[in-house]
């Protein structure tokens, strides 16, 4: 089975045989001992440090569908090497623009988008209410502005309530991680520790999400609720606004609350906090595990992986593109 693989230190990688070897240098050049990775277990790389890897190595990774996704010193995402597409689909392509240029059809998705969003955001919040977490006024006030968006006309102001919906989320958060303060949403770079893990596990998201369009028909910049840009999968961005709920923030809280993870897993400054190197291996491997938990599917009544919820999602996105199916956000019922 194939799998995510992380490399934390810089380093030169290069290709041996069918594997990929991977040799860590530290900041005094010294290289420290191979790793090598069969290429045929591996699903994606991350790369938190520096990578030295010529063309002919992109080239093999290529050839063999393996995706790259990099990331800066303050742990922010910086960008992708991708595949050559393979499945192409022109009908969808058209079917794709279609949809974002009409204004009907771009606002009815992008609503959806929102409305799966803030459902999941409830669910979270009923679930620590019931567990004496006084987060009524939160719940209240997403269900209005939940509400209160079907008066907007245009993407900008769509994107406004939503903005207002996961502020007042976010308020919420040092209830219900007492042990920890959250403040404002700052991300760049991150002010403490939750707004350090919400930025770290946000991207992770992200790209869990680039992945699944990645393997289907769908073009990840054409979006419709996220504005389309230059060098970015915005597409991604609208399907991660469902899951970040379930998958980013309940983590957060169990890592937290079940105390994983301490203040001596992060790394602070005067004016910035990060995950240290041991800090970030507990989020991975927690979120590997949360990944590979499954649940009961209701409409398919089997048991399914969190990691395949997401491919079906973008899948119930490509029947809507099409007008075969309308679309149905995931909503959580757990």
């Amino acid at each position: 089975m194939k799998k995510s693989y992380y490399l934390f230190n810089p380093g030169r990688l290069s290709r041996k045989d069918n594997t990929l070897k991977f040799v860590p240098v530290d900041a005094e050049g010294t290289e420290g001992p191979a790793k090598y990775l069969p290429i045929v277990g591996i699903k994606n790389l991350y790369c938190f440090g520096s990578l030295d890897a010529n063309s002919a190595m992109f080239n093999f990774l290529g050839k063999n569908q393996i995706p790259v996704h990099f990331f800066d010193y303050y742990e922010h995402y910086t960008g992708s090497f991708m595949p050559k597409d393979f499945l192409l689909s022109g009908k969808v392509l058209i079917e794709q623009v279609k949809c974002y240029t009409s204004h009907k059809r771009r606002m009815q998705l992008a609503k959806l988008f929102v409305e799966g969003a803030a459902a999941n955001m409830l669910r979270n919040l009923k679930y620590y209410q019931n567990r004496e977490r006084d987060v009524l006024e939160q719940i209240t006030m997403i269900e209005a502005y939940n509400l209160e968006k079907e008066a907007a006309d245009k993407i900008d102001a769509l994107m406004g309530w939503e903005g207002n919906m996961r502020m007042v989320y976010y308020s919420a958060f040092e209830k219900i991680i007492p042990d920890f303060k959250m403040g404002n949403r700052i991300k760049q770079p991150p002010s403490n520790e939750v707004n350090a893990l919400i930025s770290f596990t946000n991207m992770m998201c992200y790209t869990l999400c680039l992945d699944a369009i990645y393997h289907t028909q769908l073009d990840p910049t054409i979006s419709y609720l996220h504005e389309p840009g230059y060098r970015r999968y915005s597409l991604a961005l609208d399907v991660s606004e469902i899951f970040k709920p379930i998958l980013v923030d309940r983590l957060i809280f169990s890592l937290l609350n079940k105390k994983i993870l301490s203040e001596k897993d992060f790394e602070k400054k005067m004016n910035y906090c990060l995950l240290n190197h041991s800090g970030r291996k507990k989020v991975l491997r927690s979120w590997e595990e949360r990944l590979n938990q499954t649940i009961k599917h209701r409409k398919l009544n089997k048991h399914v992986s969190y990691k395949h919820l997401v491919k079906l999602e973008v899948y119930k996105l490509i029947k809507h593109i099409m007008q075969i199916e309308p679309y149905r956000p995931f909503k959580a019922w757990w």
